[in-house]
Order: C-alpha cells, then structure tokens, then sequence
C-alpha cells in the first residue's frame, strides 16, 4: 500500500463527518434491531398463546365426540358400533382440522409412565408426517418427565388442558403443537386424555414475511435518518466545529492573533466556543509577550533560592568523619530540605578537648522566613555556647536575644546538649524540641522522656532546666525533628514515634550513619513517595568511651 493510499485512509479513519454519521448509522439500525427483535419476541409470544387457544378448542370440541362411560368396555374387546361411529368421527374431524393427530389414551396412574391407546386418527398430508396408526390396546411408554407430569395433572382435575410446544424434534417429525385435555364420565371422573398434534408450519408461514417487514423496515427508516442527519449535522455542528479546529490549529501553529470566528453556530455550547477561541487567542497573545519576563524573574528566585540552600548546607557541618582524630565517639548528622530551603538545623562542635555540643531545632512555618530564622538560631545559639556554660544558662541567654529581635513572632523549638568527652556526662536541655532517643549498651533504642522547657523566642523572662545523662562506653543517642514521625504516606497516616524506634532497632549496634540511613529508608518504604511537606532532619552519636 502507497503512501496516498495510506494518507487517504488515515483521513477516513479521522474524518469527523464519516466517524458521526456512521456511529448514527450504526445506533439506529442497532435500535431497530432491538424494537425488532422485541417484536418478534412479542409476536411469537402472542401467536403461540393464540395457536395453544385455539387447539385447545379444537381438542374440546373433540371431547365431544366420545362417550366417557365406554371407554372401559372398549378396552375390554367390545368394538361395537359406538366405537366404529366414534373412531370415523374423530377420523373425519382429524382432517377436517387439518390436525396431524388425534388420539385418546387411558393413562397407568401409579407413575403416569405408561398408557394404552383406545382411539387414533391420524392424517399425514397436513405436514408430510409420518405418524403410524395405533389400534385399540396398543401401549407404550411415556414420552418423558413432561408429559408424566401433564398427565398428572389432567387426572387431578388441577388443570383444564396442558399444552407441549415441540419446536425442535428429534425423531425425524416436524415442528407441532400438543393440547392434552381430559375426557370425562358421566360422574365427572377423568376416565382418559385426549391429545390432539397440530403442525406449527402455520409459525413459519406468518413469522417470515413478519421479519421481512421488520428488516425492509429497519433499512429504510435508517437511509432516511441517516441523509436527513447528514445535512443537519453537517451545517449545524460538523462545519462550525472544523472551522474552530482548523483555528486553534492555526494559531497553535503561528501563535498569531487571526480573524475573529463571530457566531458561528445557533447552538450555545458551539458559539461559546467559537468566542472563546477569540478570546483565547488574544489571551495567550497578551501571555506570550509576558512569557519572557515572567520566565526570567522565576529563574531569578529559583536561582536566589539554590544559593540560599547551598548558604545554609555551607552553615552546618557536612563533610564526614567530622572529627577523625577522635576516637572516643562517632556523630553523624543529616537535614533533608521538603522544599527548596529549611527551617529546620543542626550543629555540633568541639567547645574545648574534653566537650562536644550538639544542638537541634525546627523553626515554626516554612519558606524563606523560616530559613532566615535558622540561621539567625544557629549563628546566636553556636556563638553563645562556644562562650561556654550549662547549656540550661545558654538556652536562657539565647532565648532572651531571639526575643528581643522578633517582631515576626516566630519561634523554634530545640534540644541541646553538651558531652564532657571524658566522663560520657551529657548535660541537655529540651525547648519544646521532640524527645531524644538513647540506646544503652547491649541495649535497645527506647524514647527517653527528658523534661520539657517552652520553645524560644516565644516568651521572655524564662529560666530553662538541665539534666543529666550518663552515657556508658557502647550508649548511642539519636535526635531528630518532627519530619520523622509525622511523615505521611498517600492516605495521611503518620509513621509515628513506633515505627521511627522500630528502624533504629532494625540494626541497633550499625554506625550512627548507618542509624540515620535505617530510619531514611524506613520513611521511603513508609510514603512511598508521597509529597512531604516537613524537613527530615536527625543527628546520631555514639559514645565510645577513653581510648588509653
């Protein structure tokens, strides 16, 4: 196949016209299908509830024929001239019916499995059939379950006639209709059953000129449909739509302002999309001229916002080990911003030989206020502690210079703690700030819930408290913000206090570093990448004691 046969069938495939018009097509003859069948459906319903009426008639009327007191007599061998005069009047009425049978049968009432004939007419011609004729005493078994259950209730008097449609046979006879009705004495005892076979060709006959109609029917009401639709569609919807496509393809094209499309259609939706291509056009215009400007000065603050974080990673310490002559304790520390910039912190360093500060806090709010309040924190609090102190005098001090300067009314919570390198006393003090987790040789993490202190910068006059650890040669601590146990997954639910212990126990005797990527890869198998909205900041360190 060419390429323009190619193009012009990928033109048909998307030519609007053709794909409505035919789905349209395709609807209506599927409906008329549908009113069709259900027609059909109806129509066979009500002709065969005729066709068993009427059968059912006729079978009654040839009740009339038989004395029922008889029948007995003439089981037993009386053929007398009753039976003859019976036997040639049902004979002459079988034809005259156009009936294919007509037989009376005393049925075995213990199971209804067996009868014995006493009449049977029978004429071949009305359907080409080939019935044999039974004599008075023949027997035979039952047909099936179906007619031992018909003839039950016919001698139970719990139904006037029952009625057998055989529209699909299987011994070689052609499609009929069955009416069972009883045949009764002189007492009003049900002395035999009378059945009378009539040919469904009749069906045949009336049901194929029926769907004749339907289908010719059908085939012009969607020709008329279809031409009367075409030109409808076509100048109401088909053209103003592609002059609004042909448009927006345009202006997609040349980003120039065209000539304006007006109303285009008496429908609402499509003139308000015609005018709203207008609009649109002059809209983008006018956006297109700003683009450029808008574009750079969103460069500009993403470029001020990078310098900015790589400001405040160069305000922390980052490069690990961070004291490799120092063999009496291992820290490591981590800060993982959820935007561009933090404002969360941590920091630790050598006051003198023998002590190590460790600080951690998470400023309140987020974006550039709260980074600028980091660093402000980190710069007082790192200066006031390198002069030296009880970190509950230095937490005092500092919150009384942040109180001062904070017209923004912003505060920050933070733990701080000072280790005297060669006893493992640790000196802390909790502003507000989560609770440190410790781990105890051969022992696990567990939550240590130290004392509370209210967070700085938000009250002045206030006189922190201290306390003090032991940290035993083998002990970890591990601090953190509240980036950890509120980080969500997809659904809101919060890792928790729980889970963040559970990954520091996952490997509780790993390197602090080895800690902090636990609990990392613990909240990624939490969120699972779900959008966080928190800085993930934790510090770990392990105390190993005077090394001789």
């Amino acid at each position: 196949m060419n390429e323009n046969k190619i193009g012009r069938l990928e033109r048909f495939r998307s030519d609007m016209t053709l794909n409505i018009i035919g789905v349209l097509v395709f609807l209506l003859t599927l409906l008329a299908v549908i009113i069709g069948a259900i027609s059909l459906f109806s129509f066979n319903s009500t002709y065969l509830e005729e066709h068993s009426t009427a059968t059912y008639h006729m079978a009654d009327t040839a009740t009339t024929l038989i004395n029922g007191d008889n029948l007995n007599d003439y089981l037993e061998g009386e053929k007398n001239g009753e039976y003859h005069r019976t036997r040639q009047a049902l004979d002459a009425y079988c034809k005259r019916m156009n009936l294919s049978l007509i037989y009376v049968i005393q049925v075995d009432r213990s199971d209804y499995g067996r009868f014995v004939s006493i009449f049977n007419s029978v004429d071949n011609t009305v359907d080409n059939s080939s019935y044999k004729v039974w004599g008075l005493g023949y027997k035979r078994d039952t047909t099936n379950d179906e007619y031992r259950q018909k003839y039950k209730a016919l001698y139970d008097q719990e139904s006037a006639y029952e009625t057998v449609f055989r529209r699909h046979t299987t011994d070689g006879q052609h499609p009929h209709i069955t009416t069972i009705v009883p045949v009764k004495n002189s007492e009003g005892d049900v002395a035999a059953l009378l059945c009378v076979q009539r040919p469904m060709s009749e069906l045949e006959g009336v049901m194929w000129p029926y769907l004749v109609k339907i289908a010719v029917s059908t085939f012009l009401l969607a020709l008329v449909v279809s031409l009367l639709s075409v030109s409808y569609i076509r100048r109401h919807f088909i053209e103003p739509i592609i002059k609004v496509s042909d448009e927006a393809t345009r202006f997609a094209r040349e980003n120039t302002k065209g000539e304006p499309l007006g109303t285009l259609s008496g429908f609402k939706e499509i003139s308000n999309l015609s005018l709203s291509i207008d609009t649109m056009e002059k809209d983008m215009v006018d956006y297109i001229e700003n683009l450029t400007t808008i574009t750079a000065e969103r460069e500009r603050i993403s470029a001020e916002l990078a310098l900015a974080s790589s400001i405040q990673e160069d305000s922390i310490p980052n490069e690990y080990p961070a004291f490799p002559d120092r063999k009496e304790f291992d820290i490591y520390a981590s800060m993982e911003p959820a935007r561009e910039i933090s404002g969360d912190f941590y920091n630790f360093f050598l006051v003198d030989e023998d002590h190590l500060a460790m600080m951690i806090g998470d400023v309140s709010g987020k974006g550039v206020p709260a980074a600028l309040f980091m660093m402000v924190t980190n710069i007082v609090l790192s200066y006031r502690t390198h002069m030296g102190g009880l970190p509950e005098d230095i937490l005092t001090a500092v919150n009384h210079a942040l109180y001062d300067h904070n017209k923004q009314d912003m505060f920050v919570s933070v733990w701080l703690g000072i280790l005297e390198i060669s006893t493992g006393k640790l000196r802390a003090v909790n502003a507000g700030h989560e609770f440190p987790v410790l781990k105890k040789p051969d022992g696990q993490f567990e939550l240590f819930k130290d004392k509370h202190g209210v967070i700085l910068a938000a009250w002045d006059e206030l006189r922190y408290k201290g306390y003090e650890i032991l940290l035993e040669p083998g002990s970890k601590l591990f601090v953190y913000t509240d980036g950890i146990p509120e980080a969500t997954d997809a659904e809101n639910r919060m890792m928790g206090l729980d889970r963040m212990v559970d990954a520091l126990n996952e490997d509780p005797d790993a390197s602090p570093e080895g800690i902090l990527g636990n609990v990392r890869k613990a909240v990624d198998d939490f969120v699972k990448g779900a959008e966080q909205f928190d800085d993930l900041t934790m510090l770990c360190i392990e105390y190993k004691g005077t090394v001789e």
